[in-house]
């Protein structure tokens, strides 16, 4: 587009051509200039990122060492990296007692500390004058999050500086009322708690989740293995164990 109509605005573009390296002669070339027949190697920023991930080599003829070793310091590989385990659901999903089971797996594998925020403390201590209605609930996730729209504000401010596992506990709002130990069901269809989710106010699906388990179907334990297989899979966890922070909410 700009070549197009450099003539119009008096401004002549000057094309940068994407260089790669040509190993047969150990140095880079622009890609419209590389001789016929040599082997071409290039390191996507995706493929880099993966590497560091993956905590895979990166090839000498990519960069510097020095570099390499800064890039391996700042973007270390997953495995020790800090993650945010993030458990949404209705009341009486299993939020609480799968992040402890899980919290109990991460100590059992050492490596790193870990953190749990239960709901119902940060409720009690950090949240107690707030109610159930969505606004009051949006709050209390922020602030879950600081020490849908809500769970996607709380994501892009956890991503930046680790991993974020968004656990969908899907168990129906039946299973969930069966279980209602709490009394919260049956004050929300009396009418006394107002706008409480799965009753009187709806509950919003996430699409984005990573995880997504029926508790209805699952014990605790069982639930907490699929979690810790899909960290495995993405190389959050692995034999040189596992970190971060566990929240139900």
């Amino acid at each position: 587009m700009f070549r197009k109509y450099q003539d119009e605005i008096g401004v002549e573009m000057v094309p940068f051509q994407m260089m790669v390296y040509v190993e047969d002669r150990d140095k880079y070339f622009p890609e419209n200039e590389v001789p016929a027949g040599s082997r071409v190697l290039n390191l996507s920023g995706t493929q880099l990122r993966r590497r560091l991930n993956d905590g895979r080599e990166i090839p000498a003829w990519f960069t510097f060492p020095e570099i390499a070793r800064e890039l391996r310091r700042t973007f270390p590989p997953r495995h020790k990296q800090g993650m945010t385990v993030f458990f949404t659901g209705l009341s009486g999903a299993g939020k609480s007692t799968i992040a402890n089971v899980l919290m109990i797996k991460f100590l059992e594998m050492g490596g790193r500390p870990v953190t749990l925020l239960d709901g119902d403390l940060v409720r009690k201590h950090l949240s107690s004058e707030l109610g159930f209605s969505k606004e009051h609930r949006d709050i209390n996730i922020r602030r879950i999050g600081y020490v849908d729209s809500t769970r996607k504000d709380v994501r892009e401010m956890i991503e930046p500086f680790g991993g974020f596992i968004l656990v969908h506990l899907s168990t129906s709002v039946e299973v969930c009322e069966e279980r209602d130990r709490k009394g919260l069901y049956a004050k929300a269809r009396a009418g006394i708690l107002k706008e409480f989710t799965g009753i009187s106010d709806p509950y919003e699906v996430p699409a984005d989740a990573e995880v997504t388990v029926d508790t209805g179907e699952l014990s605790p334990e069982e639930a907490a293995q699929e979690i810790i297989l899909h960290l495995e899979r993405e190389g959050f966890v692995g034999i040189n164990g596992a970190g971060g922070s566990s929240t139900s909410t």
